[in-house]
């Protein structure tokens, strides 16, 4: 189960900085102009999780394979791209399919050109969120001239589809996010279903000098603002400052560099734990000999569903989960001992997987 995280901004906020040091890789090209990166970049992301490493430990596991999100990174939007300014509809297609947006917004000043010739973070989550608006209202607008064809045909789909795109269409000509519209509990399936932009939560990533990388700035403060308002995330982060530690491949060099500037894990890590629980998700694990690996799975979901995760046939051919608190697993040093102790339970498909359990999935296909 892949979970993704597409990446937005205006040019030069630091976008591509961004996923460069977050996948520490190279792939997405940095420079002083927009456009910069033409294609867009994919990287998967381990979930930071000291859990893992406690687990492999006891269970003396031979591998350790962490969890990941994907980050998409996609060219710089400017006012316009909506209507195929820029590079347009074609980077606004791309983050469709993620799960949340991070939206890179700049919060220094600096000597790389800003598109707008001034640095406002407000103005410019505006003006990118406007567009997103704008390419939401383009789709539904469209739909709405389908559906209603053939809903005077008679089509009862349609009519419960234009149920769903109608009040969509009057938050967007309002300009308000389409996760803003008033739809009935029972059709908020549809309206995911719509795949919209405007419907996916969001996480503001306010990039700022390395001088404020510890506690932010007077500009990264009005993001949090809006943030908190919004019922959005946020992370203060520099950019550079997370290409400099990427960068540093000797692990004590790169404690000693961010106890300089006073932090305690680079932002990234922050950026991704924050992206985690934007989505909802929680971690579960499983352990032995050959691998300790954590699993990624929407908060809610049941032990079936965990054991799809794995593999469509475990769910299929669920009997049952053994299972054990990641704190019982701790304290009784691993599986047998929790089995000694009582603390290994037997768990039906429809078991509510909390954060941290370790299963041990009977299946028969």
């Amino acid at each position: 189960m892949g979970f993704k995280c597409g990446i937005v901004g205006l040019p030069n906020v630091g976008k591509s900085t961004l996923f460069n040091a977050l996948t520490e890789t190279a792939a997405a090209e940095s420079a002083n102009y927009p456009f910069t990166t033409i294609e867009p970049n994919v990287g998967r992301v381990a979930v930071p999780d000291s859990r893992l490493d406690v687990i492999a430990r006891i269970a003396k596991s031979a591998k350790t394979i962490p969890t990941y999100l994907e980050f998409v990174d996609i060219a710089g939007l400017v006012r316009g791209a909506s209507k195929g300014e820029g590079l347009g509809n074609q980077f606004l297609a791309n983050i469709r399919e993620v799960d949340a947006i991070v939206h890179v917004l700049r919060c220094f000043a600096g000597e790389v050109t800003h598109v707008e010739g001034s640095v406002d973070p407000i103005r410019d989550a505006e003006t990118v969120e406007t567009e997103l608006m704008l390419a939401d209202l383009e789709s539904v607008e469209r739909q709405i001239e389908t559906a209603t064809k053939r809903a005077r045909g008679g089509d009862r789909e349609a009519r419960e589809r234009l149920a769903v795109l109608e009040p969509v269409a009057a938050a967007l000509r309002a300009g308000r996010p389409a996760r803003a519209a008033t739809v009935p509990v029972d059709l908020q399936p549809a309206l995911r279903r719509l795949n919209l932009l405007t419907t996916k939560p969001i996480l503001y990533v306010a990039n700022v000098e390395e001088d404020a990388v510890a506690g932010g700035n007077a500009e990264s403060e009005r993001v949090a603002a809006r943030a908190a308002a919004q019922g959005a995330g946020c992370v203060v982060i520099s950019a550079a400052i997370e290409a400099e530690i990427a960068m540093l491949n000797n692990p004590q060099e790169r404690r000693v560099f961010l106890e300089t500037l006073g932090l305690a894990e680079p932002g990234l890590a922050r950026l991704i734990t924050a992206g985690y629980a934007l989505l909802d998700l929680i971690t579960f694990f499983t352990a032995g000999p050959k691998e300790a690996r954590a699993w990624t799975l929407k908060r809610g979901a049941t032990a079936a569903q965990a054991a799809g995760v794995i593999h469509s046939d475990f769910e299929r051919g669920f009997i049952r989960a053994e299972t054990i608190s990641y704190d019982d697993y701790v304290a009784c040093g691993g599986e047998q001992g929790a089995k000694e102790a009582g603390r290994m339970r037997a768990e039906g498909r429809d078991y509510i997987v909390q954060d941290g359990d370790i299963f041990l999935f009977r299946f028969n296909v």
